[in-house]
This record gives structure tokens, C-alpha cells and sequence, in this order.
């Protein structure tokens, strides 16, 4: 295989694509302590309160070892709590705390910069394409992923508690490019 090839396969480019992603998050939100998949975890913890553990991993697509460790360091960092479920003494539910709130209020308003960094090289119309068609591949081949996205547990749960939220696989706007010389 020649090195043209290799650096152009889909996987590789997907690969470099998160590494670069996760360096830029880690850049911007560099004082606030969090990984990305922390901030997944706390952002679907807040979205849905008393959350369980199996279904938190379900929700953001990481396999269960990953997500254990994961909330091991944010309760560490006193930024969840974990409570003994009262109906399953296997099952831990998970809420976030006032610090963690405070984290994700920080991280909020960076979020939409650190797309636009990701996303800066490409046009706007192009920017919607990309983000269609990375939805599209992503939802088609979720069941390949060592810890596919559960559907049927986003459902219950959003329905459950009432809660709104955009179903996960809807492509939504590339975000608006930040105007040059403003004070944002």
C-alpha cells in the first residue's frame, strides 16, 4: 500500500479527524479539567437526572469499563454523585452537582467556538453537507461501534422524563462563523 493511500482511507482520516477535535476541545476548555468524554458523560447526566450507569453508556455510545472510569474521576473531582438505585442494588443513578454544573456552564459557551474551529476550512454549505453525511455514516454503521448507541434506551428514557431533546442521527447546522474584529 502506498503512503498516498494509506493517509486517504476513510478510517485513518476519521481517526485524525477525532485527534485533532479533541486537541482543540482540550484547548479551549484547557482550565476547566474536563476530557470529552467527560464532558459527554456530565452533559447527558444533567440532561437526564437520576440517569443509571448502563444507560449513560448506552446514551453517549462508550463501552461500560470506559464510562466506569470515566465517572470514578467526576465523582473524584466532586462533580457527580452516585446513589444506590432503591429498586436495583446493582445500579447506581447519577446526578450531577453544583460544581458540575458550574464546569458545564464554563464549557457551554465554548462549545460552538470549538466547532467552528473544527469545522473553519470548510464553506458553510459545505459545512451542513459534511455534518449530514458524518450523521449519516455514523447512524448507518452504529452497529459495527464496540458500544453502539442504544435507540430503544434514548426513547425510554426521553420519554420517561419528559425531557426534550434532538434524537441523536439528526444532522443539525454548522454553526455560524464568528464574525472577524467582534468582541465575542
Amino acid at each position: 500500500m502506498s503512503l498516498e493511500n494509506f493517509y486517504s482511507r476513510a478510517g485513518h482520516l476519521v481517526r485524525r479527524l477525532n485527534q485533532i477535535a479533541v486537541a482543540i476541545f482540550l484547548e479551549e476548555t484547557g482550565g476547566i479539567g474536563l476530557t470529552t468524554v467527560q464532558w459527554a458523560a456530565l452533559q447527558m447526566i444533567r440532561e437526564i437526572p437520576r440517569i443509571d450507569q448502563a444507560s449513560l453508556s448506552s446514551m453517549i455510545a462508550f463501552d461500560k469499563t470506559t464510562i466506569v472510569k470515566v465517572l470514578d474521576r467526576l465523582a473524584e473531582k466532586g462533580l457527580i454523585t452516585r446513589t444506590r438505585s432503591q429498586t436495583d442494588r446493582r445500579s447506581n443513578l447519577l446526578d450531577v452537582t453544583p460544581r458540575g454544573r458550574s464546569a458545564l456552564n464554563k464549557v457551554e459557551p465554548l462549545m460552538d467556538r470549538i466547532e467552528q474551529r473544527i469545522l473553519a476550512p470548510l464553506s458553510a454549505g459545505d459545512q451542513r453537507k459534511f455534518l449530514e453525511m458524518l450523521t449519516q455514516l455514523v447512524h448507518v454503521n452504529n452497529a459495527y461501534s464496540r458500544a453502539p448507541l442504544d435507540r430503544e434506551v434514548w426513547s425510554d428514557l426521553l420519554r420517561k422524563q419528559g425531557t426534550q431533546v434532538q434524537s441523536p442521527g439528526k444532522a443539525r447546522r454548522a454553526p455560524r462563523k464568528e464574525k472577524k474584529g467582534g468582541t465575542g
